[in-house]
């Protein structure tokens, strides 16, 4: 097998694994969930296509309140504290 250009616009598991930063096995379990980047297989082998995989990293970091100010709990008011509830006192 030769090596993958570095202008293939997809990439094999492993290396697909690398470029978003996870290993082979994290990445198998995240498609096992269908949380993963979609993949597809040709020759017995599953595939990534860069573009997915770079789509896929922009839908997680949106989703991140470090990444993205509108999801970040600090900017928000803080919510009243609730009342404890004190247990009813049995009558004598």
């Amino acid at each position: 097998m030769g090596a993958i250009e570095a202008s293939s616009p997809v990439l094999p598991h492993d290396k697909a694994a690398a470029y978003i930063g996870r290993t082979p096995k994290a990445l198998y379990c995240l498609n096992d969930r269908r949380m993963g980047p979609p993949s597809f297989r040709t020759g017995g082998r599953r595939m990534y296509r860069i573009t997915a995989l770079d789509a896929w990293l922009a839908e997680h970091e949106a989703q991140d309140s470090r990444s993205n100010p509108a999801l970040d709990p600090t900017t928000r008011a803080p919510e009243p504290r609730r009342a404890k509830r004190r247990p009813q006192q049995l009558a004598a």
